[in-house]
């Protein structure tokens, strides 16, 4: 298949080199230079529009705002090779999921939210989770490239908001089960009992699963390198904020959570991994 990806940062570059590994023609266009070292097997071109030639387009952007740059304001839709799918494979906004579902859909070219979950090494290892909304001979015919970058695909629904809403509610609970390991720790350390020792109860008890056992290792050797940007992890707390406001809902935790996580950015640390706001609760008590 003809596969373009647009976007080349930690999780594109890993899900560009399997598209290739996995046999696909790959077309790949970066916003901000060429992305580094070549990939073998895919072809980098010199504006998004060529790769909006391909039969499937993979975008890994970091926002609707680069997204609305790079695909809508610059008028790929009008131009794009008959029978495309687009897949938006990035953390977007309920509500800007549903405008390029109805842009698409008026330019007849098809249209997939498919985010992903993990972090950059399951991208390079092709271990990523995609969960996918849209419609269903879209999703058939987009298959063979998403088993190419994951572990699973999870089809939620033909509408691609599902999808989309299903991803911000995975990565607040994220958020929510480091900001319980944190508070634990708080408590736990104020009565000698050390965080390796806690981390192992825990693991081996009540809170055994993938989420646990990575940010306890990250929280207890203090090591905050990024996987996943504390600014990104703003952004996508913001965008669960914004569902749930849509939804004329109040969800407390989200916004305890938000709010130590804006506090940790505007302190300088929005470079680090979102799991640095337990550094922050840590240090400050």
């Amino acid at each position: 298949m003809q596969v373009g990806l647009i976007g080349l940062g930690a999780m594109g570059r890993g899900m560009a080199e399997n598209l290739a590994k996995g046999g696909h023609d790959v077309r790949i266009w970066n916003r901000s230079g060429d992305g580094g070292k070549p990939i073998a097997g895919a072809r980098l071109v010199q504006t998004p529009a060529e790769v909006f030639q391909s039969e499937l387009v993979l975008t890994m952007l970091s926002d609707d705002a680069a997204i609305r740059s790079v695909v809508l304001d610059a008028g790929l839709l009008a131009n794009a090779r008959p029978g495309l799918i687009h897949a938006v494979t990035a953390t977007i906004s309920v509500a800007f999921a549903e405008e390029l579902a109805a842009a698409h859909a008026a330019a007849g070219i098809g249209y997939l939210s498919a985010p992903v979950f993990g972090r950059p090494d399951a991208a390079a290892a092709g271990q990523l989770s995609v969960v996918v909304a849209g419609d269903p001979a879209a999703i058939e015919t987009a298959r063979p490239a998403f088993e190419a970058i994951s572990r699973k695909i999870w089809v939620l629904g033909e509408h691609p908001r599902q999808a989309n809403a299903a991803k911000i509610a995975g990565n607040m609970m994220i958020t929510f089960a480091i900001e319980a390991m944190a508070e634990a720790l708080v408590l736990v350390g104020d009565n000698d009992v050390t965080t390796e020792a806690f981390f192992e109860l825990m693991l081996g008890t009540l809170f055994g699963g993938r989420i646990y056992e990575t940010y306890s290792a990250s929280i207890a050797a203090g090591n905050f390198e990024p996987g996943f940007r504390m600014q990104l992890g703003l952004k996508d707390l913001r965008l669960a904020t914004e569902a749930a406001d849509t939804a004329g809902k109040r969800l407390p935790m989200l916004d305890t959570v938000r709010t130590r996580m804006s506090e940790a950015v505007d302190a300088g640390m929005g470079e680090k991994d979102w799991s640095a706001i337990a550094e922050m609760l840590l240090r400050d008590g």
